[in-house]
């Protein structure tokens, strides 16, 4: 295959077979296709885009480029959820136990933060010694025993999706319905799901801004994903404030572990519920009855205790990490809470240190918000709109400002 031909087909806008995308992905995968021609070929597409059929071609070449989830003939129906990223956005961490719960199997494969948006690896981690580093067949044998496992991506899981993502990040060609469709669902398909639901986000603290952008996004993933014979569907939530009212890492796994025992805030447990409805296979209210009795929660620590951490540690996590500076931000009149920026919170818990500007970046477990505020909540004069918990005092004071700027109170 002459690599120059087949970018110089995709500038002009040729629809591209599914053996010409398959041989571009392995020459890349291998390292005979250089970054340069890729970045060539990722321009290109950024710019025609890509038919149905070239999408789906796209995500099961990025898909075989490595290993997959072989799952035993007769096991229970293999789910997952995704999520296209958020604030405050804790999900993962009480729909995996729930759906396993439910009888399915959960081969959750999650991802690190990036910028604004939060990582359930990272939330993971914050638990002492919970491993998220596991091979396939260990992680086989836990699906086996618990159900569940929550782990990242290995060397050889998807790896064309780990050089083509870095590649997008360096050449601005990060916003590509294509090419985010296939670095979603080439990963989430390599788990040999039989169902799997998107939870699409749009607003301030999303990637895709606007709700058209989310529909075009959700439309092109659950065409790719019915194309392989999953049966997907897509939810669009908005992401105009943020999920619950934590943002941080050990401080969501608190929040994460109280909607596990039934209570959290009402708009989490919600969402919850919708995303594990539409993969679990049982009604809505055998799912709540599995938060109110325990059960997700006793599963939620089988799964800690299965992947190295200690169930114990849990219910004091906030004290294991705990933020040298914890202060309130209070409200500077009384009335009622029009808006919380989920992009503004986002960028304030980045400047923390809960999140990374750069992939190779570490975070800081402690430090985020607590106590936040939500839209229609009614405050009196000096009321808290937050906690704050900084590493030092100048870290308080810029999140400060930036929260002050995020929550109007009119």
């Amino acid at each position: 295959m002459h690599i120059p031909t087949l970018i110089s087909r995709k500038r002009d806008g040729e629809e591209l077979s599914a053996a010409d995308l398959r041989q571009l992905i392995d020459g890349y995968t291998s390292g005979e296709v250089p970054d340069y021609q890729m970045s060539a070929f990722a321009m290109a597409v950024f710019f025609r885009g890509m038919t149905s059929a070239e999408t789906a071609a796209l995500t099961r070449a990025m898909m075989a480029s490595g290993d997959c989830f072989t799952h035993r003939p007769g096991h229970p129906p293999a789910v997952d959820k995704h999520s296209t990223g958020g604030i405050g956005d804790k999900v993962s961490l009480v729909l995996a136990p729930l759906v396993a719960c439910a009888g399915c199997w959960v081969p959750m494969v999650c991802g690190r933060g990036l910028g604004i948006t939060g990582g359930t690896l990272d939330k993971l981690e914050a638990i002492p010694g919970f491993r998220v580093q596991l091979g396939l067949d260990e992680a086989a044998i836990q699906l086996e025993k618990l159900g569940v496992v929550m782990m990242g991506q290995t060397e050889r899981f998807c790896p064309a999706d780990r050089k083509l993502y870095a590649l997008r990040d360096v050449t601005g060609t990060v916003p590509s319905i294509p090419l985010i469709t296939a670095s979603i669902m080439s990963k989430k398909l390599a788990e040999s799901l039989d169902r799997l639901v998107l939870d699409v986000k749009f607003g301030s603290g999303a990637f895709m801004r606007t709700k058209k952008e989310a529909e075009s996004l959700a439309a092109s993933m659950v065409t790719v994903g019915r194309a392989m014979g999953v049966e997907v569907q897509a939810m669009l939530n908005p992401m105009s404030e943020p999920t619950g009212r934590t943002v941080g890492n050990a401080l969501e796994v608190v929040e994460a572990l109280e909607c596990l025992d039934g209570s959290g805030p009402t708009d989490l447990r919600q969402l919850v519920l919708d995303l594990a409805a539409a993969i679990a296979g049982v009604p809505r209210e055998a799912l709540e009855r599995l938060l109110d009795d325990g059960s997700a929660r006793r599963r939620f620590d089988q799964l800690v205790a299965a992947q190295g951490g200690n169930p114990a540690d849990l219910p004091r996590l906030g004290e294991l990490h705990r933020a040298p500076l914890i202060r309130e931000v209070r409200a500077p009149r009384g009335g009622v809470v029009a808006k919380v920026d989920a992009g503004l919170i986002g960028q304030a818990a980045l400047q923390l240190g809960a999140g990374r500007a750069r992939a190779s970046d570490g975070v800081d477990f402690a430090v985020g918000f607590d106590h936040l505020v939500k839209c229609g909540d009614l405050l009196h004069h000096g009321q808290a709109l937050c906690r704050i918990h900084a590493r030092t005092a100048v870290d308080f004071e810029l999140a400060e400002a930036m929260v002050e700027k995020a929550i109007d109170v009119a």
